[in-house]
């Protein structure tokens, strides 16, 4: 199985720290978030990644090179401007073949092992993970129903963790363009193609100053732990 990571993004929300750090870069527990990633997806097997990159993309690639010294295989899909998550997508899907393939946002943190996922089923176009509603987004975003299947609408709330299992006919048939993912996913959810993984581990979505500070200093040496 392959692997994207979308890291394409202007990183608006992390400014002053982005405007000369791209924000796979910033550090967290003393390496850049996106190596984080890396070092999961290897420790998983998984060892062939495409990373797609606009705002200060030359730094990313710099600093990654073709993934060896992680021990994994980087593919570069370059966006001259940010293509939203469907777009970069699809965008990428000569990179990323014709097999489902895993999607990560790379301003998340997750100790979530991808080798547990289970495969897509049947006519699915997608296994989400979901986690429990953190504080800033206490309404979450989507309904796991009793059979394990993502809803739209339904009650209780999970919040969209920003991983999963995408088949590449998800948006394949799109146009070339920007475009968001969310759209599409709710579609294939209308339709009963998309299952969900409801992890309980540790995530965080490292969207602010303020939580990328608090990852740090947790991921830091010497940070209590009970």
């Amino acid at each position: 199985m392959k692997a994207m990571i979308l890291a394409a993004g202007l990183g608006t929300r992390m400014r002053p720290l982005t405007d000369r750090c791209p924000k796979p870069l910033l550090p967290v527990g003393g390496r850049p978030l996106i190596v984080h990633h890396l070092e999961r997806l290897r420790a998983a097997g998984i060892t062939e990644i495409v990373i797609n990159v606009s705002y200060r993309a030359e730094q990313i690639i710099a600093a990654l090179g073709d993934g060896a010294d992680h021990g994994v295989r980087i593919a570069w899909s370059r966006e001259a401007t940010p293509l939203e998550t469907g777009g970069g997508i699809r965008q990428a899907l000569s990179l990323l073949g014709d097999a489902p393939f895993l999607l990560i946002n790379g301003d998340v943190w997750c100790d979530l092992d991808p080798a547990g996922l289970s495969d897509l089923e049947d006519h699915d176009l997608a296994r989400l993970v979901l986690v429990d509603n953190p504080d800033h987004h206490p309404a979450g975003d989507f309904h796991l129903d009793a059979a394990g299947r993502v809803r739209a609408d339904g009650e209780p709330r999970l919040t969209y963790a920003g991983i999963g299992l995408l088949d590449p006919a998800l948006v394949a048939g799109e146009p070339p363009g920007a475009f968001a993912l969310a759209p599409l996913l709710r579609r294939a959810m209308a339709e009963g193609r998309v299952a969900g993984h409801h992890h309980r581990g540790r995530w965080v979505d490292v969207g602010t100053p303020a939580r990328l500070d608090a990852l740090d200093r947790e991921l830091s040496p010497g940070f209590p732990r009970s």
